[in-house]
């Protein structure tokens, strides 16, 4: 066969094939035979959706795309771990090893609710706010791995402590630990349970308190590294604040009587389980071996002389007292009852705490 009979041959053979008006429906045919699928299942993400209903969360999100700090370029050269002696060490990364519990464990606690936050189908700023916010608590993660690393090589509990202080530290945080994990379980089965509201007003009992307790460290601190970690930690605590007080100022006009109930009793499960890194953890949700609060004391100290700034347990109080004050002035407008919080000297409504059914986070 020639080579141009070959040619013609392939190309018949390529060619598509005519399409003929008796074969090929119009739309209006088709039209007329469409079915409907079955309804689309709740706390599915699908369809997908972009509508906007708040404006000032969009506003929140383009600001938080600014290229901001990283974790990797603060002055970590600075922080030379012979400058501190063996128990400033193991103190120092005691108390960063504290704060994982709580900023460590952000990054699955946000990611699940901004999961969550497409399964409920919230308004597109709302899912996008939640987004920046998952970026923030892995760089907020970065610096306790970061300080813990470099102090305790191998730390929170890879590494064989020298002394009885570091080994105090080292049972206190299986402590620590053993807690968080509960809170988990708990916080898996709430994210799902709770309604937008609910799960808004324990956002907010985090993020208030956070951005206080990291405005005061980032003022007393005198490590170099440590004091621009807070600084911008700081800054982004306090942009999370915004979202949830932009979101409850939507919701909270709209609560059932309902609602406004179990809000006041997460805000005290708030108060208790945050405690354990703002004040001292209390008994109601804690599980705590026989040394922890000695030893719990020893290792704040020992932080403090080596420059942490961590504030005192009277000065902690206060700053809670603060922060649950500016949270109350939110919420008891729209007739939500403040628990009594009597560790700090708040008056209110006295509750039950169920720690199943614990939600804040930090």
């Amino acid at each position: 066969m020639s080579t141009s009979k070959v040619r013609e041959l392939a190309a018949s053979m390529s060619a598509p094939p005519v399409a003929t008006s008796s074969n090929e429906p119009d739309a209006a045919q088709l039209l007329f035979d469409t079915e409907e699928p079955p309804p689309f299942p709740e706390m599915n993400i699908f369809p997908l959706e972009w509508r906007v209903e708040t404006p000032k969360l969009q506003q929140i999100y383009d600001a938080s795309r600014v290229p901001g700090w990283s974790p990797h370029t603060l002055p970590w050269d600075t922080l030379d771990p012979e400058a501190f002696s063996l128990d400033e060490r193991y103190a120092l990364a005691y108390w960063f090893t504290l704060l994982s519990v709580f900023d460590g464990s952000g990054p699955a606690v946000f990611s699940r609710a901004f999961i969550h936050t497409w399964e409920t189908h919230e308004e597109d700023p709302i899912r996008k706010c939640f987004f920046s916010i998952v970026r923030d608590e892995v760089n907020h993660e970065e610096v306790c791995q970061r300080a813990i690393q470099t102090l305790t090589p191998n730390g929170p509990l890879d590494y064989e402590p020298e002394t009885p202080l570091g080994q105090l530290a080292r049972n206190n945080i299986k402590w620590y630990y053993h807690n968080g994990c509960r809170y988990w379980n708990g916080f898996k089965n709430g994210v799902t349970k709770f309604q937008l509201p609910i799960l808004f007003s324990s956002f907010l009992m985090g993020e208030v308190a956070s951005a206080t307790l990291f405005h005061s460290m980032y003022q007393r601190t005198t490590i170099p590294a440590f004091k621009e970690a807070f600084k911008q930690v700081g800054k982004d605590e306090a942009r999370h604040m915004a979202v949830c007080l932009a979101v409850l100022r939507n919701v909270l006009p709209h609560l059932t009587d309902e609602q406004r109930s179990v809000i006041t009793k997460q805000i005290r499960a708030g108060f208790i389980f945050l405690s354990g890194i703002l004040y001292v953890p209390p008994e109601a949700f804690w599980e705590l071996g026989p040394t922890f609060h000695p030893a719990h004391r020893m290792l704040e100290v020992k932080a403090r002389e080596a420059g942490l700034g961590i504030l005192t347990e009277a000065e902690r109080a206060e700053n809670w007292r603060e922060a649950v004050l500016r949270l109350k002035g939110v919420l008891e407008p729209h007739g939500v009852e403040f628990p009594a919080l009597p560790e700090v000297g708040i008056d209110g409504k006295t509750v039950a705490f169920d720690p199943d059914d614990i939600i804040p986070v930090f």
